[in-house]
């Protein structure tokens, strides 16, 4: 029997108060940032029956956690019922106990007041606030307390009771505008919360606008254009200039120049010629090319980029599921309390009973904890926005917080620290050549050779205008020593020192300065004409730019920075004094680099291990945080918890200063949030009410309830302040 004909039931997980939103991992809410709830979902056929989590004007699908449009919908959706709510609750309001006992107005009615007031706060109730209602029923139906469930219990005990009165007792005091303005005031937080959320979300619309929505490819020798979602692999993509490219490739035809800052921070243009990768997303700005689509769909490393933020951005941290557990148990408290204080005033201070329901309504209504649900998700999404805003790709949120507690730190040397090539740094002369005929020379015979070191030449002889190279007459490779070769007549040697000793060449004269160059770890190439030594070139595995500075910062930051390489010591101890690292792990094997990272874990350190996420793989698994760096790789993109697009060493540092920050938000918005509740029950409840007259009407509960969670967003998304930091 075909399996597809069983029920299968599987776990799904849903937001209480927008059940449209539907995902088969937990995380939060794009739009109110609630923490999704379980649910099972029958799996009929090879598909997913949700139409009893459908919800208007939302949409039954799983990227609607992340899909900025969707989220967009969703707050256009919230605004749309808070303006009905709105305009609704304003002649709620006037023609209300509160309207003609506050304001003295005496306004004519056509009918009965409290009638009106039905007519009026139905459609609040059961269409606008629709959603705390539905929330509550599949809150409760998991078996979970939350917000929603005190928002509904709020304002359908206010508005039931408002219809109980008005239908036994006609003209008596009714509620009918507590629940009226609870939902308006309530619907406004949550309008105010998504707005603030789905602004951190530009990096990542961005991200989705790199894509280009039609593409050219050659199928039967034909040109046609389709749409980008239709290319597969194998198909040859034609790109001219001014084009996005459309997925990942390798060039078959052409050469051009394209702009990748957009994906990968490369701030120059990188020429591409045949065989060369190109990255879907980024601008050809030159040529016209051709190049063969090898990863498509979810496989580019765009895909995997947005992945990561879009994860971020709805995972959760450490100190949220703590916050979580708090909000639940706070429902209970708060429930309790307003039934305590119902019970309270009516059956022992003898107070009547639209007194006591109005301090338990207002009890429940103020203890609701939207803020304290809130306080770290919209933090998490500020912080991850931004990280993304400067291509560092932090993949949940427990890495966005734990990165603050790194307090030791290990860099790779190659490809982190210094540019991973070798580059000429000293031209040395000994008698009638110039330097520039040395270089001349040395280049001259290295055209021969694939090795680093004679590409590094070769490129600074065209640097330094000491073109052109001599013709070749004769060629060697003597294997593990160097090169020979015959130039206009002359036999020349370019290699190690023992290459011309063993051809009786004296290299006596430059002892002292070989031994100051291989000091500082630079590699030499001695050059030899007509058996006399005639210069050398010293070349070494430059820094780059900004690593002299990172050092320092993550010095500043009070972390032990410590270097990891598998060169010499005596490269590693060059590199270590220039950047100013002491710490130096040398000739470490890859599978090695591990061990060590180990070892400061030992020694009671939170480490971070930076590499460039092929060779460094097993060290940064290691690892308490494995930061990647590098041009965006599949392998990087793997290992690490943290990426750096740009291969800049300073966007270390901008990490772990983002994740700071971003603690320290999300500490200010969890003790606003529990502060506010402590202080704020007993005054809805009545306690002072005696003592000091203090006490809230629910709608005021219900504004002060919401200004809590607009207070946790706004100062979320001051975290923005901290972008200047980022930068050297």
């Amino acid at each position: 029997m075909n399996q597809h004909n069983h029920n299968v039931q599987e776990k799904i997980y849903t937001c209480p108060m927008h059940p449209g939103v539907i995902k088969q991992e937990p995380g939060n809410c794009p739009g109110c940032g609630m923490a999704l709830i379980p649910k099972k979902a029958e799996k009929k056929g090879n598909g997913y029956d949700v139409s009893e989590m459908s919800h208007a004007g939302h949409q039954d699908h799983e990227a609607a956690m992340t899909n900025p449009l969707i989220a967009k919908q969703m707050e256009q959706d919230m605004r749309r019922r808070f303006f009905v709510s709105f305009f609704l609750s304003i002649p709620i309001v006037l023609y209300s106990p509160l309207g003609l006992n506050y304001f003295g107005l005496d306004l004519p009615t056509p009918i009965p007041a409290h009638w009106l007031l039905f007519i009026l706060t139905t459609p609040i109730v059961f269409w606008t606030g629709s959603i705390f209602i539905t929330g509550t029923y599949y809150s409760l139906k998991a078996r979970v307390l939350n917000m929603s469930v005190l928002i509904a219990t709020g304002v359908l005990a206010a508005y039931l009771f408002s219809v109980l009165l008005t239908i036994l007792r006609p003209g008596t005091e009714t509620f009918y505008e507590a629940a009226a303005l609870l939902v308006t005031f309530v619907l406004f937080g949550h309008w105010m919360e998504m707005k603030s959320r789905r602004g951190t979300s530009d990096a990542l619309r961005a991200l989705f606008d790199l894509v280009p929505p039609k593409a050219r490819v050659i199928r039967n020798g034909t040109e046609i254009e389709v749409l980008t979602s239709e290319i597969i692999h194998g198909d040859i993509v034609v790109l001219r200039p001014g084009d996005k490219v459309p997925v990942d490739g390798e060039v078959t035809e052409g050469e051009t120049a394209i702009d990748e800052s957009l994906v990968t921070g490369e701030s120059m243009p990188v020429t591409k010629s045949i065989g060369a990768k190109v990255v879907g997303g980024s601008v050809n700005q030159t040529g016209t090319v051709k190049f063969k689509a090898m990863q498509v769909g979810a496989e580019t490393v765009l895909a995997h980029i947005i992945k990561l933020v879009e994860t971020a951005q709805n995972s959760k941290a450490p100190g949220q599921r703590i916050a979580d557990k708090a909000a639940g148990w706070l429902v209970i408290v708060a429930i309790g309390s307003g039934l305590a204080a119902f019970f309270g005033w009516y059956f022992f201070a003898g107070a009547g009973l639209l007194v006591a329901l109005t301090f338990a309504v207002s009890t429940v209504v103020i203890a609701c904890p939207d803020a304290l649900g809130l306080a770290t998700p919209t933090a998490v999404a500020v912080g991850t926005g931004i990280g993304a805003k400067y291509n560092i790709l932090i993949k949940d949120a427990a890495t966005l917080e734990n990165t603050s507690r790194i307090n030791a730190i290990v860099l790779d040397k190659t490809g982190t620290l210094t540019e991973g090539k070798p580059r000429v740094t000293d031209v040395v002369a000994f008698g009638d050549l110039s330097e520039h005929d040395v270089l001349r020379f040395e280049a001259s015979v290295e055209a021969g050779s694939n090795h680093p070191l004679a590409k590094a030449i070769i490129e600074e002889t065209g640097r330094r205008n000491a073109l052109p190279l001599e013709p070749i007459e004769k060629f060697e490779s003597i294997a593990g020593y160097g090169l020979k070769a015959v130039i206009k007549g002359e036999v020349v040697y370019a290699g190690k020192e023992k290459l011309l000793q063993n051809n009786g060449i004296d290299t006596s004269l430059g002892r002292d300065i070989f031994d100051r160059l291989a000091g500082e770890g630079k590699t030499l190439s001695l050059l030899a004409v007509s058996g006399k030594l005639a210069g050398v070139v010293a070349a070494a595995d430059t820094s780059r730019k900004n690593a002299k500075k990172t050092v320092a910062a993550l010095q500043q930051l009070g972390m032990e920075v410590a270097m990891i390489t598998g060169d010499h010591k005596k490269v590693a101890e060059a590199i270590g004094r220039e950047l100013g690292i002491t710490r130096i792990f040398a000739e470490v094997l890859p599978e090695e680099k591990s061990l060590y990272v180990k070892k400061l874990q030992e020694e009671g350190k939170f480490v971070a291990m930076v590499g460039d996420g092929i060779n460094d793989a097993p060290a940064l698994a290691q690892a308490d945080i494995g930061i990647a760096i590098g041009a965006g790789t599949d392998v990087a993109i793997e290992t690490g918890n943290i990426v750096l697009m740009k291969s800049d060493p300073y966007d270390i540092v901008a990490a772990i200063r983002l994740s700071k920050a971003t603690v320290v938000k999300m500490k200010q918005n969890l003790f606003w949030a529990a502060i506010y509740n402590v202080l704020s029950i007993p005054v809805a409840a009545g306690v002072f009410y005696n003592s000091f007259g203090w006490s809230l009407r629910p709608e005021i509960s219900a504004l002060l309830m919401s200004a809590s969670s607009i207070i946790v967003a706004t100062n979320a998304v001051l975290l923005k302040r901290v972008e200047p930091k980022l930068k050297i």
